[in-house]
């Protein structure tokens, strides 16, 4: 399996960005995959997931509104369109995918030992 993330960059406050996140390899139908961030000095957090079963999309309390995450299934790539972005959205942002089966329960965002592509900076400064 392999993730490709690319789009980041350097962009104003209130400016917008879009990651891309190519996906291959998966034999399963069905998965989960997202989006997660780390800033300097801080831990990983889970931004915004997508189910390639039925579309439900996850948003963290502190992008919803702003975000949005999308799919296309064509070219098994998923999207995230990043609106309004602000100093705290600096980080490193990471595609993740899995099985959206885990724990006993299905999940929109894929688990922390799932796949992982390489990280994309995206940098919100004046």
């Amino acid at each position: 399996v392999q993730l490709q993330a690319s789009g980041g960059g350097l962009v104003r406050p209130g400016g917008s960005l879009r990651l891309s996140c190519a996906a291959s390899g998966f034999t399963a139908d069905y998965y989960a995959i997202g989006w997660f961030r780390q800033a300097p000095g801080k831990e990983r957090e889970r931004v915004s997931c997508i189910s390639t079963s039925d579309g439900v999309t996850y948003y963290a309390d502190s992008v919803n509104g702003r975000f949005t995450i999308s799919r296309d299934g064509a070219k098994n790539t998923v999207y995230l369109q990043m609106n309004s972005l602000k100093f705290e959205d600096t980080a490193v942002y990471y595609c993740a995918a899995g099985g959206s089966y885990y724990g006993g329960s299905y999940y929109t965002c894929p688990p922390l030992d799932g796949y992982w592509g390489q990280g994309t900076l995206v940098t919100v400064s004046s």
